[in-house]
């Protein structure tokens, strides 16, 4: 009797329902692009074991022609598991994964030309000078095709999120080697390790990557970091040596983050202020002695997120403003004190700072389908109280934090370059996708670090889109803030640091 032909109408209608579900999929553009990644995954998954129970069960081949067929699908599981590891996910939650034999950067050195040493800028803690992402004039060329920026330096470096901090001559920050958290300071001249302080602690996440997030903050002799577990040491900034410690995570009780403690430290008129989360014990916010480390206040009754904290004068008022898990706040500096407070979504996690604009008002974005809310700020018999005006789904800022130019804001709105008007929340132009990156203010640009390791230098403005210059600066997944230090571009990731001049040579 001939053997039956092979089935393959099953096979055609699984791929077939697939591909219009997908299709459908992407065309929800009210969707934020993480539920696509996720809905696609969950799709290909069911589509491909369905195929699996098509082969094994419905297809008509010989029983030897199928165990051959499962017999090549877990042979290819497994080399792939043996040759690739995963490495996270990208800031759409796409699985990144890596040749398991790629070596470690090596450190390579490049001094600076005979007779011209480095200028001895600064950087000195997350965001900038002045912790608003704006950098003043920095004097160097932005025709990067006639004149591309140069390596000085680069070198490896262990895994984690931190980006560095810049003065006297050192550049710091945080990263994970073996099982050890570091703290690493390098000479900005050559990329060479000055001094490392290392504890034994580390904090691992299949998504979100190993390692701390926080970046350090230098302030005067001293530098100031906090590790993902919740440790905050001050360390000498000329040798590194350890001046005091404290377990924030401990002493206040807070549970480590799912992501780890992000949030970059303040130091505020002899203050390192900190997120520790524990609102239970209404210490959302610590403030600590930067001398002794003494705790001097806590503050704060919503949970934590991953909002780091910045000063800002509104409503004639001097306050501490912080995104939480599910309000904005104004604290006060002296005592931590809630001086005002505002409910905000609290589906996800929250990472962008609050922008204040003006006396008295302040811009709030998040992703995951959030959005922007501006808020007004006004006083009443000594009580703050804010106001929404209007909010916005045309600006999500999943990691990056906002910039403001005149009336207009600019970010990542779940990915895309975006100008949105202060007026309204209306938008002015969607650009190009750069994914989950940063954005700085260089003078009268904008500098964005793509998520992808770009460097896109942008001419803001509410008509269009302007690039003026780009290059790629890194390669692989780059979450960590960049340091501009006048024409100096110092930008790592998990594996590698790179300090670039952007300047010309005959503009030196």
């Amino acid at each position: 009797m001939p053997r039956a032909s092979i089935r393959v109408w099953p096979a055609f209608l699984i791929l077939t329902v697939l591909a219009v579900y997908l299709f459908w999929n992407w065309k929800q553009e009210s969707s934020y692009r993480q539920s696509l990644v996720l809905a696609t995954g969950s799709a290909i998954l069911i589509a491909s074991i369905a195929l699996l129970l098509w082969w094994t069960f419905a297809s008509r081949l010989s029983w030897k022609a199928r165990t051959i067929g499962l017999g090549l699908v877990a042979i290819a599981l497994v080399a792939f598991s043996v040759l690739f590891e995963l490495r996270g996910v990208s800031g759409d939650l796409i699985p990144v994964f890596v040749p398991r034999w790629s070596e470690p950067v090596a450190l390579d050195r490049y001094a600076p030309p005979e007779g011209q040493p480095i200028d001895q800028p600064a950087f000195p803690q997350f965001r900038g000078p002045d912790r608003n992402g704006t950098v003043q004039d920095t004097g160097w060329i932005t025709d990067w095709s006639s004149h591309p920026p140069q390596i000085l330096w680069r070198r490896s470096i262990g895994r984690g999120w931190s980006g560095f901090a810049i003065a006297k001559g050192l550049a710091v920050t945080q990263d994970q080697l073996e099982d050890r958290e570091r703290v690493i300071a390098v000479d900005l001249s050559d990329g060479h390790e000055v001094w490392v302080h290392a504890n034994d602690r580390t904090f691992e996440s299949v998504l979100g990557g190993d390692g701390p997030r926080a970046t350090p903050i230098i302030h005067g002799e001293a530098v100031y970091t906090f590790g993902a577990t919740g440790r905050l040491d001050a360390l000498r900034l000329a040798d590194g040596e350890l001046l005091w410690t404290v377990d924030v995570q401990a002493e206040t009780g807070a549970a480590v983050p799912e992501w780890g403690f992000s949030s970059s430290p303040l130091v505020d008129d002899g203050r390192v202020i900190v997120v520790a989360g524990a609102a239970s014990r209404n210490a959302m916010l610590v403030a600590y002695s930067v001398e002794t480390g003494e705790q001097i206040w806590s503050g704060g009754t919503d949970r934590a997120s991953y909002c780091s904290p910045r000063i800002a004068e509104l409503a004639s008022r001097r306050q501490i403003l912080m995104l939480n898990a599910s309000s904005v706040t104004g604290h006060d500096p002296e005592t931590g004190a809630e001086l005002w407070t505002t409910s905000f979504p609290s589906r996800s996690p929250h990472v962008a700072m609050p922008v204040p604009i003006g006396d008295d008002r302040v811009l709030v974005s998040s992703g995951y389908n959030v959005g922007s809310k501006l808020y007004r700020l006004s006083s009443s018999d000594g009580e703050l109280a804010a106001e929404l005006l209007w909010e916005s789904r045309h600006l999500r800022s999943k990691f990056s934090n906002v910039i403001v130019i005149g009336g207009f804001a600019y970010g990542l709105n779940d990915g895309i370059l975006t100008c949105l008007d202060l007026a309204d929340g209306s938008r002015k132009w969607r650009g190009e996708r750069l994914g989950h990156g940063q954005l700085l203010l260089a003078g009268d640009h904008l500098l964005v670090q793509s998520e992808s390791g770009e460097i896109v230098l942008v001419e803001p403005g509410p008509d269009a889109l302007k690039v003026v210059s780009r290059f790629q600066a890194l390669e692989g997944k780059v979450w960590n803030p960049p340091a501009l230090a006048g024409p100096l571009l110092l930008v790592r990731s998990d594996s590698e640091a790179v300090l670039y001049e952007l300047r010309a040579d005959e503009a030196r």
